[in-house]
């Protein structure tokens, strides 16, 4: 059956990628390894390190509160309970990374947002 210069081509090359397959999966393995050791050393060589454990040792609470009222999801359309959701996330995400953490606080937690935080966000419930 005659095939076409295109046909050919594009045979060729797909041979030569299932071919190539290992090799690349070695490359990748290999720099997975190498980033490893990296992260290793550079823990090892630090003293005071990076490590995320070590830092919250170090941090200082502070006697601020920010408390977020969600009473008024209500009154908000599905796009802007998202967004509200989001923003929630994020200050939650920094204030745990802050060394001079804000209790944070959720108040009237519940209808539109809470329905979608336990959609889009199951870990939510665990947040201390």
């Amino acid at each position: 059956q005659p095939m076409s210069k295109r046909q050919r081509k594009k045979l060729l090359k797909q041979k030569q990628w299932e071919e190539q397959k290992d090799l690349r999966r070695q490359k990748r393995k290999e720099k997975r390894q190498k980033r490893k050791l990296e992260r290793q050393s550079k823990l090892d060589s630090s003293n005071e390190g990076n490590d995320r454990k070590r830092m919250r040792r170090e941090v200082v609470p502070s006697t601020l509160r920010l408390i977020v009222d969600c009473s008024f999801d209500d009154l908000m359309v599905l796009k802007d309970v998202k967004k509200l959701h989001k923003q929630i996330q994020r200050c939650y995400a920094e204030n745990r990374k802050a060394f001079h953490p804000v209790q944070f606080y959720l108040t009237s937690h519940g209808g539109q947002l809470k329905s979608n935080m336990n959609e889009n966000d199951k870990g939510w419930v665990n947040w201390k």
